[in-house]
């Protein structure tokens, strides 16, 4: 996402996750052992375009990510609430994106400060072994899709503009 060209700072939410909706799962290796080059590639050119976005981190992420949360504290980065990111975006001049965080990426997105939504898939399901379900407790959302593309023939990325919905629609008369 380049926000060069806008004046407004943005958030962005970045999940990657089974097609089961889990962050991890017990036993599995990091991307769940199936990171190709494509995908590794795309992750190194994101860490550079990216390399001017504040971090944003909920306290659990905060607390396992220590040093590099320290690091991103004294390069402007760090903790933060809903209430300072809305402040952010409005007078601010960095954009934001989330570095896992899910309980911080489901206010964001409950507060309808987020806008982009990327999720990057990855082809297994760990109904079993998985922990950390991503959506549970999360908001109704509407999902537009802004970009797409396939790692290494099997990993989806999926950006989306998201959208707060009231819940489902109306059926409607047949």
């Amino acid at each position: 996402m380049d926000t060069r060209a806008t004046t407004t700072p943005q958030v962005l939410v970045d999940f990657i996750t089974t097609v089961d909706g889990y962050a991890s799962g017990e036993g599995w290796p990091g991307w769940w052992g199936l990171e190709g080059p494509e995908y590794l590639g795309w992750l190194a050119e994101q860490q550079e375009s990216e390399k001017d976005f504040t971090t944003l981190m909920g306290a659990n992420t905060y607390r396992l990510y220590a040093s590099f949360a320290a690091a991103a504290a004294s390069a402007g980065g760090g903790m933060s609430d809903r209430e300072a990111v809305r402040e952010r975006k409005r007078t601010g001049t960095r954009s934001m994106r989330t570095n896992g965080s899910l309980s911080l990426c489901r206010s964001l997105l409950a507060a309808g400060l987020v806008d982009r939504f990327r999720v990057v898939l990855f082809p297994v399901i760990t109904g079993r072994t998985g922990h950390e379900r991503i959506y549970d407790g999360y908001p109704d959302l509407g999902l537009a899709l802004v970009e797409s593309r396939t790692f290494d023939g099997n990993i989806q990325l999926l950006e989306y503009v998201p959208t707060l919905i009231s819940g489902p629609p109306q059926a409607r008369p047949t």
